[in-house]
């Protein structure tokens, strides 16, 4: 559904531009194969979105012409969106100076700054690690842990890195360099299978943390979008996933908790998993993840926000939440992404009372390879005593 809902998208906005941009100059020529040369590329590209609507598998392979297909679909359709819209909205400069082309100039300009802007996040965009350093203050915090120093990242979907290995290099050395106390993964290392981590698992190794470094399963990593003939086969690529992790130095908490303790203080770093609304995986087992946690200062992986006010609000005393998953689409303008209205928690820290959930934008991309403003984060969170 989420392809389909994607090329539907991919669709509309292949269409609406090029019909007006047709009606506005192109029908106005006389000349017949101009007429014709206009719609090949569009042609072109609804071909392309058939092929992909009816051979699309999630298998590594086809994950990466779906990337370069979606790439090349909007540097060639997104400059004549930008165009349409800015023409669209200067339609009364048009209208009042009749011949003046003031307003299609500034669509022109608006649009080839957007291409630029384009071509960038799809080339260094994706890969301009940013680090976010957030203090988050609580009450009830054991006064050992008081400066304490978590390095959070997540969505790494190590699928869309084949290749480019000295990315993944970059961000690790970027993580070392925060000499952070706890390192924590918050979900989706893959698209799909657990073997596109083989690439990386020298380089993801060498993350170090001086109370070691943990993580969780997210939506992407339970291998769901494939079409298992077997069920056996998708709990096979969970666990081989798992395996890897672990077998990377890396602690893989699956409904379960760890106990880390600084002189006579204590708290505990507890790890759910995924728990989604639909049509994402939902396996969260708060109370079998928490069993044992009373009383302690809690910090909780959770990928998915969404458990944060379904499930962690109402059901525990949980005081510090983290999770990935919404990329914050990976595109951000002043603030504003169109992911707002979709996830209510997508980006950055959240409170409610004296509880706080907070959200990683990701490290990876996943489909669309390219991000802009919302760059890749490596979020360095430090915990105050209040």
């Amino acid at each position: 559904m989420v392809l389909i809902r994607t090329l539907i998208f991919l669709f509309i906005i292949l269409i609406l531009p090029d019909w007006y941009i047709y009606q506005r100059f192109i029908c106005k020529s006389d000349k017949r194969w101009i007429k014709i040369c206009y719609w090949i590329p569009t042609t072109l590209l609804l071909l392309g979105i058939v092929t992909i609507a009816i051979t699309h598998d999630f298998y590594p392979a086809s994950m990466q012409r779906l990337s370069y297909f979606i790439l090349i679909f909007f540097i060639l359709i997104f400059p004549k969106l930008i165009f349409t819209l800015i023409s669209l909205i200067l339609t009364p400069i048009r209208k009042i100076w009749k011949g003046n082309k003031t307003g299609e100039y500034i669509a022109l300009a608006v649009a080839a700054f957007a291409l630029g802007e384009l071509i960038y996040g799809a080339t260094e965009g994706k890969q301009h690690f940013m680090v976010r350093n957030v203090t988050i203050p609580f009450k009830d915090l054991p006064q050992a842990f008081d400066g304490y120093r978590i390095l959070q990242i997540s969505d790494i979907h190590s699928g869309s890195w084949t290749g480019n290995a000295k990315a993944i290099q970059k961000a690790i050395n970027i993580c070392n360099a925060q000499h952070a106390d706890l390192a924590l993964f918050t979900g989706d290392m893959v698209n799909n299978l657990a073997s596109e981590l083989d690439e990386f698992i020298p380089i993801l190794s060498q993350l170090r943390a001086k109370d070691g470094v943990y993580s969780v399963l997210g939506n992407h990593d339970y291998s769901t979008y494939i079409h298992w003939k077997d069920k056996r086969m998708q709990e096979k690529q969970i666990q081989d996933l798992i395996n890897k992790e672990n077998n990377m130095g890396w602690h893989m908490l699956i409904n379960d908790h760890v106990i880390l303790h600084h002189g006579n203080d204590s708290i505990a770093i507890a790890g759910v998993e995924n728990s989604g609304n639909p049509p994402f995986p939902d396996r969260g087992d708060l109370p079998k993840t928490l069993k044992g946690c009373d009383g302690v200062f809690t910090v909780l992986m959770s990928h998915d926000p969404t458990h944060w006010d379904r499930n962690i609000l109402p059901e525990t005393k949980v005081q510090l939440t983290l999770s990935g998953h919404t990329h914050e689409m990976q595109f951000s303008i002043l603030g504003f992404s169109p992911i707002m209205f979709k996830y209510k928690e997508h980006n950055g820290l959240y409170w409610n009372g004296n509880r706080a959930l907070f959200v990683n934008v990701g490290l990876g991309y996943v489909m669309f390879p390219f991000r802009m403003g919302a760059w890749p984060e490596i979020t360095v969170i430090t915990l105050k005593k209040a």
